[in-house]
Formats: structure tokens, C-alpha cells, sequence
């Protein structure tokens, strides 16, 4: 075992490091993991490693720490350099305390028995393995926060008496992903944006934020089917706008989400709807063999339930205790769309359940939907991007083999995959959305409804059109930059005089193109 104490390296899981040092912390114990089980773990986003320079230092992906860190060639020592030093990494703590670290805890105890990192220690074994000890309660030592806040967001604590210890985490045994503390997600935190927009519409005329709200909702329904790839008719997309009209008003269970499925569905009822009964992936078959080649494998269906209670419990759990609410909305959207419990509608559910949590937890107010698929539409790429990031480095973690149905079938137990893993990159990303929203596309949306109104009224006062030829008129002038097109006036608008359309054009362009 002590091989890989004393090994110095410069290269570890393909990350190179910024210079030659010793693995400590997180990354010790994954050694220790491979080394012992031969069992796989996604990289943390940041690992630590201790060098002979006397510099202490943080790059993208590595925590450098001088030789004076460097703790003692003992498991025990790196659990507790890893519970001092480095963002809390639930899946990483369970496999390791599964595997390598019951007798660890126990000798902790043993040793230091109120020490801080032997109680979050001893708790966290407790706490994710649903195993206790058979050690006695503590009945004396402050309370110690079991998450250090100031790297990762908590909900508010929970005594455990046993432990003497606060549980700050943000979810449950079943389900908990963790998010880091980074510059990008407090910045967003604090521009303050629920209420800037709230401020933003009280400015405006009731009916303008009335009529501007009913248009975006159509819009990001629309927008969350294109993100599919689909292109509904317009009724069905119109329905879907409906449901999230109401997002907010229902709590969120199975049943709830089954009746969404049954709406984004529409009439093309799947054979199994609800809760999938047998495995999933998203990919492609190979066009000769049609051999499946997933890009994201689906949790086990056998996982669903517990991961399902897990998800709606921290729902509950994160909206009681006041979590910021658009990191609450990208906790329980992203995890639902990595889980992928159903057959299909996933994503547009996904995207509905980020406008649910907002609605519930007062971030959105007056009526106003914020458009978010619109703007997830505006980034698929980044977004394709942090899908990936959740499902590359578990794709093969998960050992699968293709059914005669040419679907997988999953071999080893994956469950913990979906339960903890970090969330920090798709909640940037959701802050991200919802900051454009808020300061780009709904002022947007409502400065284009005011100038059509006015530019409405013009028309009207200069010329008599039917209100559907008056729409259409402006918007063949907003498609060509306020000019109407010969084609388009010879078959549609052919009286129209020359002097009325020069005027219309000279109107569109002070309304529109001036300000």
C-alpha cells in the first residue's frame, strides 16, 4: 500500500499535473480504490496534490499544496486532509467508506472520538451507507457543519445529537448533488434578478406585460420542443405552453410528472408511460450492426423509485429551507434529465421543472414565465456541453451489454452515479439563462410589443387594413430590415399605394431602427 503514498507523479487519469507532486486527499483515496478494488470513480472537477515547492496555489483542476500539507502515509490521514481541504465529494466518501473505511471511522473514533473530522466522518458513514455503528452517542463537543460553506452552497442545518454535528446537505441519502462556491454563481446571486425584473415590470403598462407574458410562454413551449428537434403543430405546442403556464401551482410528485407526460406526449401515447420499466440510453445504433452507441446511458430501472423519492424529497427539503431557488431549479431539473426515468418527454419536462421551482419559490412574480428554453435554445451547444459533462466520464463507469431488442441492458450497480455527483458547471449555466432572460429577452420582447403597438396605430390612422393584414405587414418589414419586398406587396399588399408604403417603411424605421 505504500507505493502509491511515496509515488510522485505528473500525470494522473490523462489530467496532467501543473507539477510533479504526490496525490493527497480525494485523490489518494481514488488511487487507493483502484489500487485495492479496481473500482472506477468520476474525477472530481478538482483534485490536490502536495509538491517540494513551497508554494501554495489553485489551478482550473488541480488544489497545489507545499510538502508541509502532505499528510502521513495512512488512509486515515488523506480522509481527513480531504474533509479539511476539499469540496465535499459524496460518491467518492461512499465507495471509499464501503470498500476501505468502516475500520478507519471506527479507529477515529477510537482516537479522537469528538475531533470535527471524525464526527463529519462518522456521520457521513452513518448518513450515506444507512449503517450504524455500533459505537455509543456523543454526549459532549460543539456542533460542527458537516459541509464547509464556504466552498459549497448548503441548505439551513439540522442537528444531528448523535454526531454532534450540523447537517447542512443539500438533499438525502437518495439523491444529493453538491455545488461549488465559484465567482460566476455569486455574481449572478447577487445582481439580485428576481427582483430587478419585478421592479423592471412594475415600470410598464399592466396589459403590454399581460400580452408580453402570454407570447414568451408560447415561445418557450415552441423552443423546448425545437431543442428536441421537433415542430409540433401548433395546438399541441400551445397545450404544452398551458402546463407551464400553471408550473408552480401543483407539488411535484410521480403522479404530477405522469400527467406532464401525458400532455407533452400528446395523442402518440407510449405503449409504457410513467415510471420506465426497463432500461434506457440516448444515442444511435450502428447503421450495419444496430448495435447500441450511447452517448448517455439512463439510471437502472430498478434504481427509479429510490432515486425518484430521493429527488422529490430534496425538491421538498430545498424549497422549505430556502435554498436559492435557481440553484434548487438546476438540483432537481438536471437530475431528473440525467436519471431520464421515463421513456420519453424528459428533456421538455426537465426544462418545465426549472420554471415549476421558480414559480414555487416566488423568483418568478406577475404572471411573467421566464423564457428559459428560448435561451437554452440560443446555447444548445454550450448546453449539449454540460449534458456531456455529466455523462462522458460515467459512460464508462457503466458496464452494459446490447439486449436482442438492441437496447443495454446494465450489468453493475450504477445507482450512486445519479445520486451524487457535482452540479457546479449546469448551474452556472442556469443562472446563465436566467439572467438573460431577465436582462436581454423579456425587455427585448416587451420594447418590440410597445413599437408594434405604436406603429400599429399609425397604420390604422394612415390606411384601413384588416387586423390580421396589419400583423403581417409588420412583420414582413421587421424580416427586411423595414422595407417592403416587391414580391411580398405584389401578393399581398397590391393597394397599397407607393406614397402609403414610403410612409409605412419611413414609420417602421423611426419606431423601430432609431431607438
Amino acid at each position: 500500500m505504500s507505493k502509491y503514498f511515496s509515488q510522485k507523479l505528473t500525470v494522473f487519469h490523462g489530467r496532467i499535473l501543473p507539477e510533479k507532486g504526490f496525490l493527497v486527499g480525494y485523490g489518494l483515496l481514488i488511487k487507493a480504490l483502484e489500487s485495492q478494488c479496481k473500482l472506477d470513480v468520476p474525477l472530481p472537477e478538482t483534485l490536490a496534490i502536495a509538491t517540494d515547492k513551497h508554494q501554495r496555489y489553485d489551478t482550473e483542476n488541480w488544489k497545489v499544496f507545499t510538502i508541509r500539507h502532505k499528510p502521513s502515509d495512512d488512509l486515515k490521514s488523506h480522509l481527513v486532509f480531504a474533509l479539511k481541504y476539499e469540496a465535499l465529494d459524496l460518491f467518492i466518501l461512499k465507495k471509499f467508506f464501503q470498500t476501505l473505511g468502516k475500520e478507519i471511522v471506527i479507529t477515529m473514533l477510537e482516537e479522537e472520538p469528538t475531533g470535527q473530522y471524525t464526527r463529519r466522518a462518522w456521520f457521513l458513514y452513518e448518513w450515506l451507507l444507512g449503517e450504524k455503528l455500533n459505537v455509543p452517542d456523543l454526549k459532549r463537543g460543539t456542533y460542527v457543519a458537516i459541509v464547509d460553506d464556504s466552498m459549497q452552497f448548503t441548505k439551513a442545518a439540522t442537528n444531528s445529537t448523535r454526531h454532534r454535528v450540523k447537517n447542512n446537505l443539500p438533499g438525502t441519502p437518495e439523491y444529493c448533488p453538491m455545488i461549488r462556491k465559484t465567482k460566476t454563481i455569486e455574481q449572478y446571486i447577487g445582481k439580485g434578478l428576481s427582483e430587478a425584473i419585478e421592479i423592471g415590470l412594475g415600470k410598464r403598462n399592466k396589459d403590454l406585460v399581460r400580452r408580453t407574458a402570454a407570447f414568451l410562454l408560447l415561445k418557450d413551449s415552441k423552443a423546448s420542443f425545437a431543442i428536441e428537434g421537433e415542430y409540433p403543430p401548433n395546438m399541441r405546442a400551445r397545450n404544452w405552453g398551458k402546463a407551464i403556464g400553471l408550473s408552480g401551482k401543483t407539488p411535484l410528485t410521480i403522479e404530477e410528472i405522469e400527467r406532464l407526460q401525458d400532455i407533452v406526449i400528446g395523442s402518440k401515447k407510449l405503449r409504457n408511460m410513467g415510471l420506465r420499466k426497463g432500461e434506457g440510453f440516448i444515442g444511435e445504433h450502428d447503421s450495419e450492426t444496430f448495435t447500441p452507441m450511447p452517448d448517455h446511458i439512463s439510471a437502472s430501472a430498478k434504481d427509479l423509485p429510490s432515486l425518484m423519492h430521493g429527488l422529490l424529497e430534496t425538491n421538498a427539503i430545498l424549497q422549505a429551507a430556502g435554498y436559492d431557488p435557481v440553484l434548487a431549479a438546476a438540483t432537481i431539473s438536471f437530475g431528473f434529465v440525467f436519471i431520464h426515468p421515463l421513456s420519453d418527454g424528459n428533456g421538455r419536462i426537465h426544462r418545465y421543472l426549472i420554471h415549476h421551482i421558480l414559480t414555487r419559490m416566488g423568483y418568478t412574480k406577475r404572471g411573467v414565465i421566464f423564457p428559459v428554453s428560448s435561451a437554452i435554445l440560443d446555447r444548445i451547444d454550450e448546453y449539449q456541453d454540460i449534458l456531456e459533462d455529466f455523462s462522458s466520464p460515467r459512460i464508462d463507469l457503466i458496464q452494459w451489454k446490447e439486449t436482442p431488442d438492441h437496447n443495454v441492458e446494465i450489468l453493475n450497480e450504477t445507482g450512486d452515479l445519479y445520486r451524487y455527483f457535482d452540479l457546479t458547471k449546469q448551474a452556472e449555466f442556469i443562472y446563465s439563462c436566467v439572467a438573460d432572460t431577465i436582462e436581454k429577452i423579456i425587455p427585448e420582447e416587451l420594447d418590440y410589443l410597445e413599437k408594434y403597438d405604436h406603429l400599429t396605430k399609425f397604420i390604422n390612422d394612415h390606411i384601413t387594413l384588416p387586423d390580421n393584414e396589419v400583423d403581417l405587414l409588420i412583420k414582413f418589414l421587421n424580416q427586411n430590415q423595414g422595407k417592403l419586398s416587391k414580391n411580398k406587396r405584389e401578393k399581398h399588399f397590391e393597394e397599397l399605394k407607393d406614397e402609403e408604403v414610403k410612409i409605412i417603411e419611413g414609420a417602421f424605421q423611426d419606431i423601430f431602427m432609431e431607438s
